[in-house]
């Protein structure tokens, strides 16, 4: 039985591995790196040079959006203080879905998934959310998932323990790098303030 072509937004090798396991069980699976949002831009080479030598032992299709970081930055700019899962989060999720389903759309592939949710820091439920209205707007299926369920996570840990994957240490937006280590510094501070009190 032929399997359907499903066009799989990925952000990095680290999310895609486990997700790619998974969904290529059932679908005709293509990677799409589309992430104008990670800054800075050596962080988004770095991911892709992953990402794309994953692809080629694992040996699926990728295809790479355009790095049109100052789009998207006028897209989520008004809400880019927000913070984590905030409406920054949900206009992030529907600019690269959209593009995602755009491309899906205009090279003949039936479905569009994400490996967003497989990280602990994202809700599932507002990227199937935007998934949902895209699929309407584009006429294409939509996988809603949360594959950090069902020891998802773990798994995708232990694969990129494996295959020796550089993994990040923030979503990939400036303003996701600037909330770490603001909270970092905050850390610090308090552990210093424990260590030497006044």
């Amino acid at each position: 039985m032929k399997k359907d072509k499903l066009l799989l937004h990925t952000c990095c090798a680290p999310c895609a591995a486990h997700v790619y396991e998974v969904l290529d069980r059932d679908f005709n699976v293509s990677a799409y790196f589309y992430n104008p949002n990670i800054a800075p831009f050596g962080e988004y080479e770095r991911r892709l040079g992953e990402l794309v030598s994953y692809s080629e032992r694992r040996k699926f299709p990728l295809f790479v959006g355009l790095y049109d970081a100052r789009d998207w930055t006028m897209f989520v700019k008004p809400y880019r203080f927000e913070g984590e899962r905030s409406e920054r989060c949900m206009r992030c999720f529907l600019y690269r879905l959209d593009r995602t389903f755009r491309y899906a759309r205009d090279n003949s592939f039936d479905a569009v998934a994400s490996v967003m949710s497989i990280s602990p820091h994202k809700n599932a439920e507002m990227i199937n959310d935007a998934g949902r209205r895209l699929k309407k707007q584009y006429g294409l299926g939509f996988i809603e998932a949360d594959f950090k369920k069902n020891d998802g996570f773990r798994q995708s840990v232990e694969i990129s323990r494996r295959q020796g994957f550089y993994r990040q240490t923030y979503c990939g937006c400036v303003y996701s790098n600037q909330e770490r280590k603001k909270s970092q510094n905050s850390k610090i501070s308090q552990k210093k303030s424990y260590d030497f009190p006044a």
